[in-house]
């Protein structure tokens, strides 16, 4: 069968006490065992978080596109909707509207000029999405109102106003008609497209992969871009810039 094992035995010492120095030399090598599997079991451990640091910096490291310094999302037909999130921001997109475009405005002192691309040929649900992240990014939501009216208007019925800018100081200068929007309910999907990119769209927004439903609420902002970050699973700073101003609510169905 198996090959000889030799076994030494101090002559001097009787059998068991021969036996109990086997016995300790054999306790001490299990123990040297159980070290070296533990310390493999760490090794292991920190190889994989590791790992996932350098996956998570990676997925930070991308490339960002000219739109994320704006509010930005898409309708579900894929038409860019970008918001101002400053006073400057709201001039240099009112300032560099292209004829097709629509800008949209909630009825309401203190609300980012919103943006919706190619949007004179939109369809009446594309218009209403647009007019959906114009309301909320408004005073509205932190006055925790439930819908505010909101209206649309081509480039060349904005002027500029007195001041120099298109938006600021209190307002801006609008001739014609404008499209009205009734009653624009205040509630953002926030979620992750298709390149895992955070965002914030329309409450049936179709485009995103993953979701979450907010409203005006009684959570600040730091601690519902903590609570969106763990629903998504993603960190709370790459929510914190979709998220409107004023407290949250997550909406639980």
């Amino acid at each position: 069968m198996g090959g000889n094992v030799k076994v030494n035995i101090e002559l001097g010492k009787s059998i068991h006490e021969n036996a109990a120095r086997y016995y300790e030399e054999a306790k001490k090598a299990r123990e040297k065992a159980e070290g070296v599997r533990v310390a493999m079991e760490g090794t292991r451990k920190r190889m994989g978080e590791a790992a996932k640091r350098k996956s998570k910096a990676v997925k930070v490291a991308r490339r960002r596109e000219w739109f994320e310094e704006f509010h930005w999302s898409f309708t579900n037909s894929g038409k860019l909707v970008l918001a101002g999130k400053t006073a400057q921001q709201n001039d240099k997109l009112a300032g560099k509207m292209e004829e097709a475009d629509l800008f949209f405005h909630a009825d309401i002192r203190g609300a980012a000029a919103t943006i919706l691309k190619d949007g004179v040929g939109a369809s009446e649900e594309e218009k209403k999405e647009a007019a959906a992240i114009s309301a909320s990014y408004s005073k509205a939501w932190g006055k925790r109102m439930a819908a505010v009216d909101t209206y649309a208007v081509r480039k060349e019925q904005l002027s500029k106003h007195a001041t120099g800018g298109f938006v600021g100081a209190g307002g801006f200068a609008i001739s014609g008609e404008r499209e009205w929007f009734k009653n624009t309910k205040l509630m953002l999907a926030v979620g992750l497209e298709e390149n895992g990119r955070v965002s914030a769209g329309c409450e049936d927004a179709k485009w995103m992969k993953k979701k979450v439903l907010i409203v005006p609420g009684k959570l600040d902002k730091k601690e519902a871009a903590e609570k969106i970050g763990g629903l998504l699973g993603v960190p709370e700073s790459e929510v914190m810039p979709c998220l409107p101003p004023g407290k949250i609510s997550v909406v639980t169905k």
